[in-house]
């Protein structure tokens, strides 16, 4: 990186974790690079995209992939799969496990499904730029008792506790079970990635420990989240196993319980630009931990092609 590209990466555009709650307009673009005919989206997923902040990418892959990937997704579950301790997060009051992160290094179908062309290659169209993984992560909402996870937007505690410089990542969630309505699916507000809101209160040492669990920092008021719920209603991705919901970094997001009998489960992988790679915390001591944020990447992803599996 060069002086001028450093100096440029730690000047401070969304100051947050400030005494009072603060809104201001994105100064980044959403779509970073122009549509061509030989783009991997359409010209209306790519609208779609920009105009929502987030978008959802029907039966991506077949069923045999996904039972691929079910198959390594349960083993990892089981206790059998040797993963570091460090990796692995648990529902609130029980050892059932809920995320395991470095997806990407803890399994080689899921580092394959990392760099797949019809989701790398699309985030690295919709960023214009190579991509890297900030973070990977395996998501599992058992039935009957997967917990909600509380309203934020990923961008305030990227660039708060990571160093983050720019709105230029995109999230994408691999859907490895049925999501529906009922389940606890991720929900989203359309167009909330247009604002970024500055939120109140000092960053706590170590706050990762418990925001994973349950997050209390870094999350909008009651009144602010009515307002956005208001102006830009609440959708819900839905879709069969095998869909992609690819959301932008900002998009204001969350999640339901799930007290149904159906468990839900995802491949999550965060990419961002290589140009925007962390830099030091812009709201916290320190950074967090290489499991939640990438500060080292040996290069950008080499895109593949062709099924998995």
């Amino acid at each position: 990186m060069t002086q001028s590209a450093f100096d440029t990466a730690n000047h401070d555009d969304y100051p947050t974790r400030l005494p009072a709650e603060k809104w201001q307009e994105r100064k980044d673009p959403v779509v970073w690079g122009n549509w061509t005919p030989e783009a991997p989206l359409t010209r209306a997923q790519t609208e779609s995209f920009e105009k929502n902040g987030y978008l959802v990418l029907k039966d991506v892959f077949s069923p045999a992939e996904v039972a691929a990937l079910q198959k390594e997704s349960a083993h990892m579950r089981s206790g059998e799969a040797k993963i570091a301790e460090d990796n692995v997060i648990t529902e609130p009051g029980s050892n059932e496990v809920r995320t395991v992160f470095r997806l990407d290094e803890e399994n080689a179908l899921f580092a394959r499904l990392a760099s797949d062309r019809r989701i790398a290659g699309a985030v690295s169209f919709l960023l214009d730029d190579e991509v890297y993984l900030h973070q990977s992560r395996l998501n599992y909402k058992p039935g009957f008792t997967g917990k909600e996870f509380y309203w934020h937007s990923d961008f305030e505690t990227w660039h708060a506790e990571d160093g983050m410089p720019r709105m230029r990542a995109i999230s994408a969630s691999i859907l490895l079970t049925d999501n529906d309505a009922l389940n606890g699916p991720l929900m989203l507000m359309p167009g909330t990635h247009k604002n970024f809101i500055a939120c109140a209160g000092e960053t706590p040492e170590d706050n990762h420990k418990t925001s994973l669990k349950k997050q209390e920092i870094g999350v909008p008021s009651h009144d602010a989240l009515t307002k956005m719920a208001k102006e830009h209603g609440i959708d819900y991705a839905s879709g069969k196993a095998g869909t992609v919901v690819l959301f932008d970094c900002n998009t204001m997001h969350g999640s339901n319980g799930n007290i149904t009998p159906f468990p839900r489960s995802n491949a999550f992988f965060v990419y961002n630009a290589w140009s925007n790679r962390v830099v030091q915390p812009f709201a916290a001591k320190n950074p967090r931990p290489a499991f939640l944020s990438s500060r080292d990447p040996k290069g950008p992803i080499s895109i593949e092609s062709g099924k998995i599996g």
